[in-house]
């Protein structure tokens, strides 16, 4: 039933995609409709994450970023992805996933080589992030759909939102 389910959701996805792609016509559009698609799962999904995963609050953007890809992509895509590439500061990462269930049974045609098929992930990382308080840049570095050996995206932390608290205690 599992990849009934995995199959399904692939040809949807792909479904959506194809469908952007008939009634926006440009891919750089289909790409930032993707991402927005994505932000706007990501802060709903950060929510079911939060309730069922049991993790506790990390402490850092290193955590963070370790805990999206080896709990949040097993928990929601059935993968798990690696993260790598740390700068100096420990503000800028690559997370790799060696399989990817949204391109099963995908190709690109040439005319489209511009489109970012899974965009809508990075979109999904940067919503959840921005829902924790990390505004963060989300870009792919490499796809294998346009030929890599792996799906690299770059996240990189923007800014620490510190945490507000409508909710004045009177001392």
């Amino acid at each position: 039933m599992t990849s009934l389910n995995a199959e399904l959701f692939t040809l949807t996805y792909g479904a959506i995609v194809r469908q952007l792609l008939t009634d926006l016509e440009e891919v750089e559009v289909v790409n930032k409709q993707l991402d927005q698609m994505g932000y706007n799962i990501g802060i709903r999904l950060i929510d079911e994450f939060l309730a069922k995963s049991n993790v506790s609050r990390c402490v850092d953007f290193r955590e963070t970023a370790d805990v999206i890809a080896k709990v949040g992509f097993k928990m929601f895509l059935g993968v798990t992805a690696s993260v790598t590439n740390w700068d100096a500061e420990g503000t800028c990462c690559s997370i790799v996933l060696e399989d990817n269930p949204l391109v099963d049974f995908v190709e690109l045609p040439e005319n489209y080589q511009g489109l970012y098929y899974c965009n809508i992930l990075s979109g999904v990382i940067r919503g959840a992030l921005d829902m924790v308080s990390m505004k963060a840049e989300v870009t792919w570095l490499r796809d294998a759909l346009r030929g890599d050996d792996v799906f690299e995206l770059q996240v990189k932390l923007l800014k620490q939102v510190p945490e507000e608290y409508s909710y004045k205690d009177d001392e």
